[in-house]
């Protein structure tokens, strides 16, 4: 009797993880939004994922495979599995995403892994922005800033098919224009 007790209150002070609810953007400028669930156990896929990273190098890399899975799950809930890299290739699809969509919502999941502390070799920064001819917006990026340094980084999904792992660059070299021509 007393056995069962003390399990019962060890299992009720153990800390309880839910599911999470999240808002993907899409429709080009987040017109529209998408209420996603993760489960538990995929969160702990995701977890285990990034727990395997033994400094910031590699966790780019692992945050790059598990913003494509987060999206590949979103895409099973929602219209967004239509969105096809750049602008063009899904052009009048529902779900369609343009890199503000992408931006919003890749900066979204990385704030929910950074929140479970599945992210510790980076804090998650403000989308960024690099300009055409210097005045004009034309594209938005997520970005992570690595910790105890300035090194940044954009972890851009607009340049993917929905679920494939997000393109991880240098901001700067983002700025000046790097990435997979879409």
């Amino acid at each position: 009797m007393k056995l069962g007790w003390l399990l019962l209150l060890l299992g009720l002070s153990l800390p309880l993880m839910a599911d999470e609810r999240l808002s993907i953007c899409h429709g080009y400028g987040c017109l529209t939004e998408a209420d996603v669930v993760y489960s538990e156990g995929q969160l702990g896929e995701i977890r285990r994922l990034l727990g395997a990273a033994v400094d910031a190098e590699s966790e780019r890399k692992m945050l790059a495979e598990a913003i494509g899975r987060l999206y590949r799950w979103a895409g099973e809930q929602s219209d967004i599995r239509n969105d096809r890299a750049g602008n063009y290739a899904d052009e009048g699809v529902p779900g369609r995403m343009d890199c503000i969509d992408h931006s919003t919502s890749t900066t979204r999941l990385l704030e929910l892994l950074a929140a479970r502390g599945y992210v510790r070799w980076h804090r998650v920064e403000k989308p960024a922005v690099r300009y055409f001819a210097l005045v004009f917006p034309a594209h938005w990026s997520a970005v992570v800033t690595e910790n105890g340094g300035e090194d940044h980084f954009v972890v851009d999904s607009w340049f993917v098919n929905n679920g494939e792992p997000a393109v991880i660059l240098p901001l700067d070299a983002w700025k000046k224009g790097a990435g997979p021509d879409v």
